[in-house]
């Protein structure tokens, strides 16, 4: 994935916060939230799921890795409490 603070628009990237949410609701808000997305043919998106025990965090990547439509993830150097995602509007039908 390039660089993405390569991009100086990266902090308007569309941004979801997880903090508070249980595991089960979280997977739920990040499917949404990449399907409205979609739509929107936002390629970038950023999911905040902080750190604390790691449970948002591997959540996370549980639904990232299963989503037909995410091409790639990574988090973000600088605050691992943050994934960038890549998703492949292109795919959209």
């Amino acid at each position: 994935m390039k660089n993405y603070k390569e991009n100086i628009f990266y902090k308007n990237y569309p941004t979801i916060d997880l903090h508070g949410m249980t595991s089960d609701i979280a997977e739920v808000y990040i499917n949404d939230f990449i399907n409205e997305n979609l739509k929107l043919k936002k390629e970038h998106i950023i999911i905040i799921h902080g750190i604390g025990e790691g449970i948002l965090s591997k959540k996370t990547e549980y639904v990232l890795s299963r989503n037909k439509y995410v091409k790639e993830y990574k988090k973000d150097n600088s605050n691992l409490g943050i994934t960038i995602v890549k998703l492949s509007v292109d795919k959209i039908i």
